[in-house]
C-alpha cells in the first residue's frame, strides 16, 4: 500500500485502521478475531493504528498491544487522552467530561505505555479540546513527553482552526482527528485548509459514516441493543429511514464504478487530498481486505463532484452526535 505524511514526523499507509469498534461502542466482539484483524492488517501493507484510553475503557489498547507487539517496529500506533474516566463503568457511560490538565496528560501517557506494551507512543492526541485548560499548557505538558522520548508526535482531535494554530505555535502539530465522510462535511469550513497550509496531516474519523455508508445497516434492529449508534440523531425514527434511501443512491453510483459502496465512499475521501489519513473501523477480515483495497481506487474530477453533490450534507436526515456531544467539538 502506498503511504502518506502526517506533519514531517510520521509515514503511515494512506489507509489506517480504527480499533475502536473491536472494544467499544458498537456491541460485543470476538477479541480472537479481532486479534486476526489486526494482524492480517499489516499483510496488507496497513501501517496505521488508532486507539484510546478510553475505548473499552482500557481494554483497546490491551487488545492492540497485544496483537500489534510482535510487529512493533513494522506499525505506527496513535492513542488519545483527554476525559475523565469513571473506573468500573463499562463503555460509554464511563465518560465523566474532559481533562486537559498537563498532569493528566502526562499521567494517561504513563499508563497507555503500559497497556499498549511500548516504550513510545507514536502518536498522541488530545481526544477533546478542555475550554478550561489553555491549549498551550496541555500541550506544552505533551511536548515534554516528546522530549522524554516517550511520544514520537503530537496530535488533536476535533479541534477549531484556532486551537490547532495556538497548539502549533507551542509544539508542531503531526496530525487533526475529526470525523469526515461523504455524510459529515464540517471539516471544509476552515480545519482542512489550516492543516494543508501548516504541513498537518488530517485523521478521518467514521469516513463510513459509522457503518451506515456500507449500505449493511438497512434497519435499527441490525444495530444491538448496547450499540451507540442507537442513541445518535441520524440513526433514529424517521431520519434513519431517510438516510437509508440516501446510501441507496451511493450504492448505486458504486455499481456504475464496479466497487462497493463502502469502496467508493472512502476513496472520496482518499481524493480529497494527500495529507488525509482515513481510518475506518472494521471487525471482521472481510471488511478489513475490503477496506483497504480502496486505497487503489482512483475517481475523476467529475465522479468526486458527482459523489459530493449526490450526498450532500444538506440531504443527511440528522445531527451527527447528540447536542451534549457536540458541544465538546470544535472548540
Amino acid at each position: 500500500m502506498k503511504t502518506r505524511k502526517l506533519g514531517s514526523e510520521l509515514t503511515v499507509s494512506t489507509i489506517g485502521l480504527g480499533c475502536m469498534g473491536m472494544s467499544f461502542a458498537y456491541g460485543a466482539a470476538d477479541e480472537a478475531e479481532s486479534i486476526r484483524t489486526l494482524q492480517r492488517a499489516v499483510d496488507l501493507g496497513v501501517t496505521f493504528f488508532d486507539t484510546a484510553e478510553v475505548y473499552g475503557p482500557f481494554e483497546n489498547e490491551k487488545l492492540v498491544g497485544k496483537a500489534l507487539g510482535p510487529v512493533r517496529d513494522k506499525v505506527v500506533i496513535a492513542t488519545k487522552f483527554g476525559f475523565r474516566i469513571e473506573t468500573g463503568v463499562p463503555s460509554v457511560q464511563a465518560i465523566r467530561g474532559v481533562d486537559g490538565r498537563p498532569e493528566h496528560a502526562k499521567a494517561v501517557a504513563e499508563a497507555s505505555l503500559k497497556r499498549l506494551g511500548t516504550d513510545v507512543i507514536d502518536l498522541y492526541y488530545q481526544h477533546r479540546v478542555d475550554p478550561d485548560v489553555p491549549i498551550e499548557d496541555t500541550v506544552g505538558a505533551m511536548a515534554e513527553l516528546v522530549r522524554e522520548g516517550k511520544v514520537r508526535a503530537l496530535g488533536l482531535s476535533e479541534a477549531s482552526a484556532a486551537t490547532i494554530r495556538r497548539a502549533h505555535k507551542v509544539h508542531p502539530i503531526a496530525a487533526v482527528q475529526s470525523e469526515y465522510s461523504l455524510w459529515t462535511r464540517d471539516p471544509e469550513e476552515d480545519v482542512l485548509a489550516t492543516c494543508r497550509e501548516l504541513g498537518i496531516g488530517f485523521v478521518p474519523y467514521s469516513p463510513l459514516g459509522r457503518g451506515m455508508l456500507t449500505g449493511a445497516i438497512r434497519k435499527a434492529e441490525d444495530l444491538e441493543a448496547d450499540d451507540f449508534r442507537r442513541s445518535l440523531p441520524r440513526f433514529q425514527a424517521e431520519n434513519f429511514d431517510a438516510n437509508v434511501r440516501l446510501v441507496e443512491t451511493l450504492q448505486a453510483l458504486a455499481e456504475e464504478k464496479g466497487v462497493t459502496a463502502a469502496q467508493l465512499a472512502l476513496a472520496w475521501v482518499i481524493n480529497q487530498g494527500d495529507f488525509i489519513v482515513p481510518i475506518p473501523g472494521a471487525r471482521k477480515l472481510d471488511h478489513l481486505e475490503q477496506n483497504a483495497a480502496a486505497a487503489e481506487i482512483r475517481l475523476t474530477v467529475e465522479e468526486t463532484t458527482r459523489l459530493s453533490d449526490a450526498l450532500s450534507p444538506t440531504l443527511v436526515a440528522g445531527k451527527r452526535y447528540t447536542d451534549a456531544s457536540l458541544a465538546l467539538t470544535n472548540r
